[in-house]
C-alpha cells in the first residue's frame, strides 16, 4: 500500500512528556492513522472515518475499559 499524506500527528493533551505508552492519530483522505509515539517509523493502523467513529464510541461507552 502506498503511504497515504497524512496531516499533523496529534497525541492525547493527557498524554505527559515522560514518552509513555501513547498512540499518535492523524487523518488522511480516507480515514485516519494510528501510531505509536514511540515507534514512529513503525507500523501504523488505518480506519476508514465509519470505523473510527465506532471505535470511538466504544471506548466512551466503557466497552474497552475491562481490557489488560
Amino acid at each position: 500500500m502506498e503511504e497515504p499524506t497524512l496531516t499533523a500527528w496529534r497525541k492525547s493533551s493527557y498524554s505527559d512528556s515522560t514518552g509513555g505508552d501513547c498512540v499518535e492519530v492523524a487523518r488522511y483522505a480516507h480515514g485516519f492513522a494510528v501510531r505509536d509515539s514511540k515507534n514512529p517509523q513503525g507500523e501504523r493502523l488505518y480506519f476508514t472515518p465509519a470505523e473510527w467513529i465506532a471505535f470511538l464510541k466504544g471506548v466512551k461507552s466503557g466497552e474497552f475499559d475491562d481490557m489488560p
